[in-house]
């Protein structure tokens, strides 16, 4: 049985959206996957960003547009983690950034929702009509790697980021 499903953002999840922004400030982690919610000056700017960015005709000057989603427990509503899919690839995702980025909050890592949730996000890749998918992700977090590795994920190449490696792997989607 699923433990996650995946949403899109409303305005009616402001309370958990918020809460998940505060555990990763509090454990001054980055938020992934996150259509820049570190950085929205509101929550509601932020939401109407996800919603616009689903589409080219409206997404940010910039970027690529994109289904930013949200992670909910299926048992108790929790927020897990968030992740965010690109229809597809500029110059710097092909290089480092790829067409899918993610981060689960710290209190419900090392749980296996990491995995299920990108298997979730390729099911919608799928959807997308995306028939490979570039993941990326530091050379040091290893956790993130055997997630994509777990989802099918075979490595191409690393490439060297200011002081930093990044890997790049490419999942077929089925």
């Amino acid at each position: 049985m699923a433990r996650l499903k995946l949403v899109l953002p409303t305005f009616r999840h402001k309370e958990i959206v918020l809460a998940y922004k505060q555990e990763f400030i509090e454990n001054n982690d980055t938020l992934h996957g996150c259509a820049g919610l570190k950085d929205a000056p509101s929550f509601e700017s932020w939401c109407q960003s996800c919603s616009d960015n689903l589409h080219s005709n409206t997404a940010k000057l910039g970027l690529v547009p994109s289904h930013t989603y949200l992670a909910i427990s299926t048992e108790n509503n929790d927020l897990i983690g968030m992740i965010d899919i690109r229809h597809y690839l500029n110059d710097k995702l092909l290089q480092t950034g790829g067409h899918i980025g993610y981060s689960i909050r710290k209190s419900a890592r090392n749980q296996g929702y990491a995995t299920e949730m990108l298997s979730l996000a390729l099911k919608e890749c799928r959807r997308l009509e995306l028939s490979q998918v570039l993941i990326t992700c530091d050379k040091d977090n290893i956790a993130s790697a055997k997630t994509i590795i777990k989802n099918g994920g075979l490595l191409e190449n690393e490439v060297v980021e200011g002081d930093h490696v990044v890997q790049r792997y490419w999942i077929t989607v089925k």
